[in-house]
Parts: C-alpha cells; structure tokens; sequence
C-alpha cells in the first residue's frame, strides 16, 4: 500500500506542477520505475522517473518547451510532493488501511502518528532532477538493468564462509569507493528479502500521455509536433536482425555476444517443466 501510494504522490505531483501555466502550463508523460535497494541492501524506496523534456499544450496543438534551465523547479516539486504523501499517509490511517508491526506498533496510537508526521513536515523534502549525462538511451540501459533483479546481482558475491556472506558495495556517500561487506547469512537474507516484492506488483508505470490507455494516440500526437520522423514499421523492419544490440558482451570476457538461437515462451516453459521433472525424479 505504501509504494502505490509513492507512485501515486509522485505522480500527481509531477502532472500538477507540470499544468500550471506558472511553470510549464502542459500535458506530459513519464514512466516510474520503483527501486527499494542502496548498494548495501538496506530498506531505500524510490522512484526513477524518465520524464521528456517539455509536454503537449492543453488542446494539443503544441509541444511546449521549458522555460526553467531544465524542466521543472525542484523546490516546488519537494514541497507538493510532502503535502500530498503525508496528507495520503494521513487518510489511510484514518482508513485503518496502516497496520504497525514490531517497534513500530507504538505509531498505531494516534497522538504517536501525528507527532511522527509532524516531524518529518519539518523536514526538506529532497527531489532530484537532472539530465542524463549519456543521453536518454543511456537512462534506459541504465534502469533496465534493475527492471527483472533485485537488490544484488551474482557478481557481486563474493564469498559464502563460516556462516557469512561477502559483497562488493559502492559507497557513494564517498566518491563511489568499492568496499566490501561481510554480514552473517541470515542477517543478509533478512536484508535480502526486503525487497522482494508482492506476487504480481506492478514496479514500472506510466503516466500522461504515455500512459498505456493514451500513449497510442498521444505518441504519434507529439512526434507530428516535435516534427520527428514517423515511428511506423517499414516490411524491411519487420524483419528479424540476426545480429546482437550493440553492447551485448560477454560478463567474462568482454568478447561480443553471437545470437546462435532463439526460444518461443512455449519453448522455455516446456523446458522449466521438463527440468524439473529431471530434477525431481
């Protein structure tokens, strides 16, 4: 319930600050892809927001430019941003829609919740906005690697000994310095499996014109008005290119990987079945 209400606040936010004629006075898209790691697997929600720079005019004659040196003004965008997760936070307690566990139960008292909110409004919200520095082919590379993973990738590991569990981290907070990280292995499961999230939970979503009810009609909207060339398949396109993506490499080589075959979803699933069948006979 807490991620979708940080979908939905963040969401909203964007698309209101991004309407106000103060601002932008615009119609405008983005996709959310939710992330709910650090690079040492602690509990650190937040949300990726890929955003095109501009948006449509309210009757969809134009595309309409930033007047602010990038986008939109980030203060603004902290501050609503607060008001409408904590006022969110504020009608599912009321609902009874937030059930407290653990050292948290106290904050199912009501005097103890409100004085928690009142003291994160306190607070500086932080969000931040920059432009890509590769570009936004780059971005995608970037948060596709995170879409079907999570927390920790195999390369990471180490080693498993004695009961604990070593892995290399990046530490940010310290000019991006690899470290490494032993914790006892149930402490890194417990770590672990924070962030796995609900059967079937939605962790990439789109908004505005691109979400999923619009975009194929807005896309080709604002492609005409961005005088982009049309995004139609040509018969040449449908066509299958043998040959990788660029950057496809080998993890241990780095040599460039060669496609040699391709399965159907029928093709896989039959062989998970029959492996298991193997497995288990």
């Amino acid at each position: 319930m807490i991620y979708d209400l940080l979908f939905r606040t963040c969401a909203e936010t964007l698309l209101e600050v991004a309407r106000n004629p103060e601002h932008l006075g615009a119609e405008i898209g983005f996709l959310c892809v939710l992330h709910t790691w650090g690079q040492n697997l602690l509990h650190h929600p937040h949300i990726h927001c890929v955003i095109p720079t501009g948006g449509l005019s309210p009757d969809h004659t134009a595309w309409i430019h930033p007047r602010y040196p990038f986008f939109l003004p980030v203060e603004v965008l902290s501050l609503i941003f607060r008001g409408k997760f904590t006022a969110a936070l504020k009608r599912a307690f009321r609902r009874g829609e937030l059930i407290f566990h653990g050292r948290l139960r106290c904050l199912s008292n009501p005097k103890m919740f409100r004085a928690l909110l009142r003291s994160v409004f306190a607070h500086d919200w932080v969000v931040y906005a920059k432009k890509p520095f590769g570009g936004p082919e780059h971005v995608l590379h970037y948060l596709a690697r995170y879409t079907h993973r999570v927390a920790i990738s195999n390369h990471r590991l180490i080693s498993l000994e004695d009961g604990k569990v070593t892995f290399r981290w990046k530490d940010y907070a310290h000019h991006n310095r690899q470290r490494k990280m032993t914790l006892r292995s149930d402490e890194f499961l417990r770590r672990f499996f924070l962030h796995v999230l609900p059967h079937g939970f939605v962790r990439i979503r789109f908004f505005g014109f691109l979400a999923n009810r619009s975009r194929a009609k807005m896309l080709p909207l604002c492609r005409r008005l961005l005088e982009m060339p049309s995004q139609e398949p040509t018969p040449a396109d449908s066509v299958a290119d043998p040959r990788p993506p660029a950057g496809w490499k080998c993890p241990c080589c780095s040599g460039p990987m060669v496609i040699i075959g391709t399965f159907t979803v029928q093709q896989l699933h039959w062989f998970a079945v029959e492996q298991t069948t193997i497995d288990t006979s």
